[in-house]
This record gives C-alpha cells, structure tokens and sequence, in this order.
C-alpha cells in the first residue's frame, strides 16, 4: 500500500501548487489554444502557456497531469506527463486502448534528471491534436530552466543519468518522433491507454466531464513500482506492451520483424516464443529464436534489449543504457517459461 500511494504523489503535489497557484492569482492563466490548433510550428515552448511556473511544472488551467501504471523507460529519466483539453470538450473512452482525444487537445511530457533543487529538465515533447491529425514536436530546455526551444533537428545533451552515470541523452528530431507514433502512416499517442491508466485518475476525469464514461477495462497493467508482488507474466507483458509494442505490431514501423508484442496478443508463437527471426540480422546474436522458452542467454529478446550497440540494441530509439530492471523481469519471465 506504501508503494501504491506513492505513485500519484508527484501529480497530487502538481495539482495541489497548480490549485494554490490559482487561488491567489486574480485569474488563472489561460493556456494559448490558437496556436495548439493553428497551422505555424510553435519556436518556444511557452509560447503554449501549458505552466504557470516552467521550472516547477505547475501546470495552467485545463491541464491536467497523468501518470502511466507501467512506463515507458528512457534511461532512468523522470517524466512529468500532462494532458490538455479545451473548455467544453471531453475524452472518449474506446474500451481498454487508446482514449479518443478532441481536436485542440495536447499531450505534454517532460523528461528530467536529478532530485531537488538539482533537477534538471531536458526536453519536453509535445503531441498537438490539429485538424489534419496529431503533430509531434521537440523541446529543448535553456540552461536557465525558464524556456525550452523548438528543436526539430533533435539534439545531444550531456547528462547524469544517476546509477548509469553521465550520458549522452539524445533528443529525437521532429522526423523521428514518427518512429514510435507511427501507426498506419499517421501520428497518433501510445502511451494513456485505459489498461494503463488508474481507476482513481479515470474515475475523476470522468466525475470533471473530461472524459465521457469510466472505461470498461483499467488498471490492467500493473504498477510498474508493485512488480514484485504482482503476476510475473503480467509484468513482462506489460513492460513489452508499453516499451516495445508502439512499433512491433501490426501497421506499426517495425511490423516487417513478424512480431507482436502488444498486452492483448494472446498467440506465443506472435510475441515471440520458438520465433525466428525474419530480418534481424547480426541483432540476433547468433540465437535462433526471439524467445527461447527457459534460456533467456539463448533469447533474441534479452540479448538485444541488453545490448547499447548501435544495431542491435532495442529499442533503437529513446535509450543510451540498458534497463537493468526492465531486463531482469523479462530474463525471469523466459527462464520460468514452460519448454
């Protein structure tokens, strides 16, 4: 219970600075909708007004922070995630995917490192629901920490990356962030999916009229921090799901690799057990399988998300390090795997 409570800590504290912030303000700033909808590529991140205060991530009115149950891992970075929606205007729930956002709505995450008055922010990526459909930018953010600038050529940053030590950090580029969001040809979200999201936070968005109903499913990928204590398989499921399914699955960027890792594919031969291989090349290791029931040593899968190489490692986005803890549940899912 310790562990749970703590979870939505961060975001109870965001609302409650944002609610204060509010209170003593004679109004509340408004955040710039023209340009969220508008057809110019915005060159500062405040441009948006998405924060009262940037440096603290107090979001404006109509911004509303989320977390992700298990998320996303790129190199031990804090992300601080929010959601925006135009006055009068609602979510919609589709079963335990993807929720169906409003023209006009904005999905901001920033990524930081460090604790305290020693964090810093790095980036903040920005998915913007306009007419034409769902346009991803990145943000880089000033030395200062007042400002981050639009960045459509990415960016290496040197930063320490805590128990990986200091670490070239990199910033997608604008094309790039099509990598992982591409689905069918279009750019759409991957991460605030019903499964992946909590009761309590749909619950209240639904109670705010921000989202049209409670969905049926929720909550069905684990709290990454509960691991330990919850089913092993649904914790690897979940960990491929979130890390590895935005482009192994069908439609997606990497679909010609034949795998499916997505939480609802049911087959093991499709999320890779006695699977070989179709282009992988020297990313195989010399293994025969993606995944060898019972030999993680001998899996595609661990041995690549293992690896930093350039051509093997996966993801082959978003990651300069190994995610020592991510691994070490899917090595134990593969070792404990019936032969």
């Amino acid at each position: 219970m310790i562990a749970r409570a703590g979870v939505f800590l961060a975001a109870a504290i965001t609302l409650a600075l944002s609610a204060s912030y509010s209170a003593n303000s004679s109004a509340p700033q408004a955040v710039n909708h023209a340009v969220i909808v508008g057809e110019n590529l915005p060159r500062s991140l405040s441009d948006f007004a998405f924060f009262v205060d940037s440096s603290r991530q107090i979001p404006s009115a109509g911004v509303t922070p989320y977390r992700l149950n298990t998320p996303l891992y790129s190199d031990g970075a804090e992300k601080l995630r929010f959601v925006y929606l135009p006055a009068g205007t609602k979510m919609r729930a589709n079963g335990a995917g993807l929720l169906e956002f409003p023209v006009g709505a904005a999905l901001i995450k920033t990524f930081a490192f460090g604790d305290g008055n020693a964090r810093r922010l790095i980036e903040t990526r920005v998915l913007l629901h306009r007419e034409s459909g769902w346009l991803a930018l990145p943000y880089r953010w000033n030395d200062e920490q007042s400002d981050a600038a639009l960045a459509l050529a990415g960016a290496r940053v040197d930063v320490d990356a805590g128990d990986s030590g200091q670490i070239s950090y990199r910033i997608p580029n604008k094309n790039q962030c099509k990598e992982c969001h591409g689905l069918q040809g279009a750019v759409v979200p991957i991460g605030p999916k019903a499964r992946n999201l909590s009761h309590k936070w749909l619950s209240d968005m639904a109670s705010r009229s921000r989202l049209d109903k409670l969905p049926d499913k929720h909550d069905a990928l684990p709290v990454w921090e509960d691991r330990k204590g919850s089913d092993l398989n649904a914790a690897a499921r979940a960990y491929l799901d979130v890390n590895c399914a935005h482009c192994h699955r069908p439609g997606a960027t990497a679909s010609n690799s034949g795998l499916d890792l997505r939480w609802e594919q049911n087959e093991p031969f499709a999320f890779g057990v006695r699977k070989r291989p179709v282009a992988a090349g020297r990313g195989s290791g010399g293994h025969e399988f993606d995944i060898d029931p019972g030999h993680p040593e001998r899996s595609i899968l661990s041995y690549r998300m293992g690896s930093t190489a350039p051509g093997v490692a996966m993801p082959e986005l978003g990651k300069s390090t190994v995610d020592e803890a991510g691994l070490a549940v899917i090595d134990q899912w593969i070792a404990e795997m019936d032969q």
